[in-house]
């Protein structure tokens, strides 16, 4: 069997002796799997998007690796159980056309969440919202319609000019506050950002192929990655002098997702069939090469909110055929399905052998696979039997309400498979609604039901991992999140 790894020592054998070909002498390449597609933080859904936005905008608040809010571009105080009063910081960054934010900009970044025009997937979270007050230009307060102790951490919004926030937004022409700055969209789909501090300018430039990916950093023509490799180019990359390689558990959170208007996939002894046919044990060990935990719910057990001793489905094919037998389906009768997921060869690698593990249950699953655009579109609009993704960057429970709750579909949040209960529901008003340690309690009932309900299959918490060369101080953040880029020395830069 041709491996990866086989693939690549064969090509470098071509290539070990060329010259080094940089892009351009003067910028950073940080060579990515997706590029980012809309830079708008109201808008962002998908994980290249997200990324990039926080580097060009700051929030008002930041969250740390257990959930819990940090100050960013403000102070908060509860004045009411229902009113929170927001002060922008003295040291808060200027736009990057020279103006300070103000309380207007943040005010007005917030209401536009509401127009009907704009179809954030963010503005469910932020529904309870009744009015903005700003009684100075460092200071607003927000009114809310029910109490909600839980606020601070639903600031994380990036926060646009006032001037921009209409419902056109700043998608393709970004302007923030953040450490980086927009400077062009590419060519190849990616884009040119320059660092505030000193003017030292990256490229995110996508390179779909994980072996390319890694024959780039190899020759010279990137300096950075992060994730998206299979284990052997990580093995590779480990043996290369010249090469740094640095690797932190990660919240990112896969999963198999299912649409429940599908009349197959309704049954709930098809989908426990499918949570006990998928072998994650094996998968994480010969793809990810032990760089992921297995994933009980979409928060880790280390999240303030998380639940201990939810690990997901065992691999059992004797159950999983069991509950195939119950649902109807035999060897004269098996279940078909069709399984959606992108191009990207290493996701196409995790599809196949999901198909080789269904099978061996007696499950046939097609897998059709398209290019990131087209796939993540028809996971948006419900167009789909069965697929996987990812969670990226989860730091809040609001999570559950954005990808669980009944009223959370597209576009005006994630509930893509159209997975309804009320139970859920109600636990999820009401953790929002009680002070931490009640909604701890709350938010992990809701997370034992979505887990019972198989509302998904949890698969795993991948790890990031960063390869680099030439550069020094680049970590990648818990979520996934590419602020590094803001610290990271270039040895050879300008």
């Amino acid at each position: 069997m041709v491996t990866v790894a086989t693939r690549v020592l064969a090509v470098l054998l071509v290539v070990g002796l060329m010259a080094c070909d940089r892009v351009d002498d003067d910028v950073i390449v940080f060579a990515v799997a997706t590029p980012p597609s809309v830079l708008d933080p109201r808008l962002a859904s998908d994980a290249a998007s997200e990324r990039v936005n926080g580097l060009l905008y700051d929030r008002l608040v930041v969250l740390d690796e257990r959930g819990s809010p940090q100050p960013a571009m403000a102070d908060w105080e509860a004045v009411a159980a229902d009113r929170y009063r927001v002060t922008l910081r003295a040291d808060r960054a200027s736009f990057w056309n020279g103006r300070r934010p103000n309380a207007a900009d943040v005010a007005a970044t917030y209401a536009s969440l509401a127009a009907p025009g704009l179809a954030s997937p963010h503005a469910g979270a932020l529904a309870h919202v009744a009015r903005i007050e700003t009684p100075a230009d460092d200071t607003l307060e927000f009114v809310l319609e029910r109490p909600d102790p839980l606020f601070p951490t639903r600031l994380t919004l990036g926060i646009l000019p006032a001037e921009l926030a209409g419902e056109g937004g700043v998608a393709r022409a970004p302007l923030g506050s953040g450490p980086l700055a927009f400077v062009a969209w590419r060519a190849d789909g990616g884009v040119l950002l320059e660092r505030r501090r000193d003017a030292q300018r990256i490229a995110i430039t996508p390179v779909a192929d994980p072996t390319m990916r890694v024959l780039k950093l190899l020759r010279g023509e990137a300096h950075l990655l992060q994730n998206d490799l299979p284990a052997e180019l990580y093995a590779h990359l480990e043996g290369h002098d010249g090469l740094q390689l640095r690797q932190r558990p990660g919240t990112t959170f896969a999963y198999l997702g299912f649409n429940f208007a599908d009349p197959v996939l309704a049954s709930r002894d098809v989908r426990a069939a499918i949570a006990h046919a998928i072998d994650r044990d094996a998968i994480i060990q010969h793809l990810f090469g032990g760089r992921a935990d297995k994933g009980g719910s979409i928060l880790r057990a280390t999240h303030w909110a998380g639940v201990r001793g939810l690990d997901g489905f065992d691999h059992d094919p004797a159950r999983a055929r069991a509950y195939l037998a119950q649902a109807g389906y035999s060897t004269d009768r098996p279940l078909q399905l069709s399984f959606k997921t992108s191009t990207d060869p290493f996701r196409l690698r995790i599809a196949h052998v999901l198909q080789q593990q269904l099978a061996a249950v007696g499950i046939r699953m097609q897998i059709a696979s398209y290019e990131w655009g087209t796939f993540f579109g028809d996971i948006k609009a419900g167009r789909f039997q069965m697929y996987s993704l990812a969670w990226v960057g989860v730091n809040s429970p609001d999570i559950l309400r954005y990808a669980f709750h009944s009223d959370s579909r597209p576009p005006t949040g994630a509930n893509r498979g159209a997975y309804r209960s009320a139970q859920v529901d109600a636990l999820i008003g009401a953790a929002e609604a009680a002070d931490p340690s009640a909604a701890r309690a709350l938010y992990g009932a809701a997370q034992r039901l979505i887990h019972d309900d198989i509302a998904l299959v949890p698969l795993w918490h991948e790890a990031n991992v960063a390869a680099s060369r030439d550069l020094a101080g680049y970590v990648p953040g818990h979520d996934g999140n590419y602020l590094a880029l803001d610290r990271v020395t270039w040895r050879h830069g300008h």
